[in-house]
């Protein structure tokens, strides 16, 4: 069901070259109304992740959107980062300058508690990174619960994982936060390995980036190079998929990404299976669904809505 007004989100994330391209989804659909932008410590370090935001912000011109930094570490375990598949900076590739846009004086978890208490309808979380904060937030303010409309991640995977063979990175990396999340109560969506691994940045969808000419689809096609280089060598994929922006099309049009209602559970013991989210995808009795789960992706429509959205942001120019 389309809405005639755009979708409230908080985006919490941790760029990270998809995350990167999620936030320009974000910033740049008019089907959504991004009110803030929060990091977390998940492909690098919470600084590098958040350095990174500013440095997107800046090249897009998204000035208007009050970015904070959060968590520095999981809840529970050793913090783990992905510079193997992201670089040392967390978005290898693109040069980029110094930001011209600063990071709130603001700890993420605060911000998007102001941003719940003080916006006249529920929000939309749409964490792209460990959950780390946003495990924090409903754990701390359990009242904001109520101003929550819904959570639709990108994490998880309701077959093999890509960090181990049972775990997706951003899930393994704070299990004991996904776990707070999916026992929330909360209408959940988890936008996993299954649908993500559909939204493939092919040579078409590379060449339409670049035809744009602007400063955020060179940065695009940047991104995607040194991505599709990691996927490549590690996995053998002939193009790189970009995960975190379908999480973000979901909410702007629910119906690019089809989902089906289960039961999802986070292992926190197995030796060999910590992280993995264990999906009911046959609806045993004593397992009450809890999350819808994303599985199948127009990708076609997924990619004319990104493209879309960086060709407006070109307009703006980058922040002075």
């Amino acid at each position: 069901m389309r809405r005639d007004t755009p979708v409230p989100i908080v985006l919490d994330c941790d760029p990270g070259h998809d995350d990167a391209i999620a936030l320009l989804l974000a910033a740049g659909d008019p089907a959504v109304d991004l009110l803030a932008i929060t990091t977390v410590a998940g492909n690098q370090t919470v600084e590098k992740t958040t350095l990174n935001a500013l440095r997107v912000c800046t090249v897009a011109g998204i000035t208007d959107v009050p970015v904070a930094a959060g968590c520095a570490r999981p809840l529970v375990r050793a913090p783990i980062v992905a510079g193997d598949v992201h670089g040392e900076s967390g978005l290898d590739g693109p040069r980029f300058g110094e930001p011209r846009v600063r990071a709130v004086p603001e700890h993420a978890v605060e911000l998007t508690r102001r941003v719940l208490t003080e916006h006249p309808e529920p929000v939309t979380l749409v964490p792209t990174g460990p959950l780390t904060n946003i495990a924090l937030l409903l754990t701390r303010y359990p009242e904001c619960a109520s101003s929550i409309r819904e959570i639709v991640l990108m994490g998880g995977s309701a077959g093999r994982g890509n960090r181990t063979p049972a775990a997706e990175f951003n899930i393994l990396a704070d299990p004991e936060a996904a776990d707070i999340v999916f026992r929330s109560g909360l209408p959940v969506t988890m936008c996993g390995l299954d649908v993500t691994h559909q939204a493939l940045a092919t040579d078409e969808v590379v060449a339409r980036l670049a035809a744009l000419g602007t400063e955020p689809a060179r940065m695009c096609v940047e991104l995607i190079a040194f991505f599709a280089d990691t996927y490549r060598r590690l996995w053998g994929f002939p193009c790189p998929p970009v995960h975190d922006p379908v999480a973000v099309a979901r909410v702007a049009d629910p119906s690019i990404v089809r989902c089906v209602d289960a039961h999802v559970v986070v292992e926190l013991r197995g030796e060999y299976t910590r992280g993995a989210t264990v999906v009911d995808l046959d609806g045993f009795p004593d397992r009450p669904v809890n999350a819808r789960v994303a599985m199948e992706l127009d990708s076609g429509r997924f990619w004319d809505r990104v493209i879309a959205a960086v060709e407006r942001l070109g307009r703006r120019g980058p922040a002075a």
